[in-house]
């Protein structure tokens, strides 16, 4: 069984943040439904199945409602008694406005876990004000430590503000749930996508010594020994970062690169010794590694100790061995694309197993989830389908 087998999600959410906080709960063993528009959730695109659509939204069941229409509200707030969490990342006031606040929500189910997900949170003087990833990001400091030392701040890779904010609401659904089964009682859970990627700058944080002057950027690296280098290869990826910490790591790089000559030299002879005269050891550290291609480069430091990778690209992660031998890269069967084939969940429970699902076609399950929970005979359900209540996806 998945470990939150019988926790039951209404999903109200788009883009990112929302549904990588419910994925995460559904590759854990929750049920989710996930609640869209006629139009569906904005990432799922022109098309119905946008990438962004697909990554974030498997193992979960697609039922469309027109909420905007008082009789889809209605029925929406019946079926609230048979879920533990609501989870919903609209723009603020939306929820408001639709009549779905947690004060709507509490009135049918008082035991109910109300989730939001915001970019400023539900006070302050910019609670007001819409927030996408790189926004959040911005507003957290991670722009300020990323790019290069005399340049401006730079766009951060990683989603982070989206998916990052997203896992945290996940484990807060969680420690919610779990204080449920002991107390009978619901709760509203707020996080603010600002707050929330603060957490992942806390190294940074500290460098600017508890906020008395600004982390300071350092692009590829500012030590020779935990920097990126140029591999073998004309590639845009052809590249290896090492991240030698300590002075057995500075000794073991010697050691991979058969140069234990640069101990020798007074110049080198100690970690911080290699940052003083870094302008004179990152040559050679440069032509050694250009010398090889990345995967020989990162073997040969990994096997003597010192922490290497290999640069991956995204169709790496697809194909590089270590990841397929573990059983991370899953194919799975989409209703209207075929066989696609997608990444998995980090965490892996002994005790808890989650088959991996595409991601629904909109309004996939909207006869299921609506005749399950309220119990609707087929001819009351195709009368809100004829009403426009409600919409099904059905393969022709």
């Amino acid at each position: 069984m998945g470990a939150l087998e019988g926790l039951r999600v209404l999903d109200m959410t788009q883009y990112e943040a929302g549904p990588g906080c419910t994925q995460a709960l559904a590759w854990l063993g929750a049920d989710i439904v996930k609640v869209e528009s006629r139009d569906g959730d904005p990432a799922r695109g022109p098309a119905g199945h946008g990438y962004g659509f697909l990554l974030w939204n498997g193992n979960k069941r697609s039922l469309s409602i027109d909420l905007r229409n008082p009789e889809g509200r209605d029925l929406l707030l019946k079926m609230v008694p048979n879920y533990d969490v609501f989870v919903e990342n609209f723009g603020p006031g939306s929820m408001e406005r639709l009549g779905l606040d947690y004060e709507a929500m509490k009135t049918v189910n008082p035991e109910i876990i109300y989730a939001r997900i915001k970019g400023y949170g539900l006070s302050g003087p910019w609670s007001g004000y819409k927030c996408f990833d790189m926004v959040a990001q911005a507003a957290a400091g991670a722009f300020s430590i990323t790019g290069e030392a005399d340049g401006p701040p730079m766009r951060p890779g990683p989603t982070m503000g989206d998916s990052g904010t997203g896992v945290q609401m996940a484990l807060s659904i969680t420690a919610a749930y779990v204080q449920k089964l002991k107390t009978g009682k619901g709760q509203m859970i707020e996080i603010s996508m600002q707050e929330a990627m603060t957490w992942y700058l806390r190294t940074a944080v500290g460098s600017g010594k508890y906020g008395t002057r600004p982390a300071q950027r350092s692009g590829n690296g500012k030590s020779p020994t935990s920097m990126l280098y140029k591999a073998k290869g004309d590639g845009p990826n052809d590249y290896i970062y090492i991240m030698g910490t300590t002075q057995p790591m500075w000794e073991n790089i010697c050691k991979a690169m058969d140069r234990l000559d640069l101990l020798e030299d007074p110049r080198f002879a100690t970690i911080e010794d290699t940052k003083e005269n870094m302008d004179a050891l990152v040559p050679e550290i440069a032509a050694w590694v250009a010398a090889r291609d990345k995967y020989a480069a990162m073997q040969a430091l990994c096997e003597v100790g010192v922490p290497a990778s290999a640069v991956l690209d995204t169709t790496d992660l697809y194909n590089i061995p270590h990841l397929v031998e573990r059983g991370f890269v899953h194919e799975v069967d989409h209703p209207e694309l075929g066989t696609i084939k997608v990444l998995g969940w980090a965490p892996r429970l002994s005790e808890s197993e989650v088959t991996i699902k595409p991601a629904p076609v909109l309004g996939q399950h909207s006869r299921e989830v609506i005749e399950e929970d309220l119990g609707l005979t087929e001819e009351a359900f195709n009368a809100l389908l004829a009403d426009g209540v409600v919409q099904e996806w059905s393969q022709t």
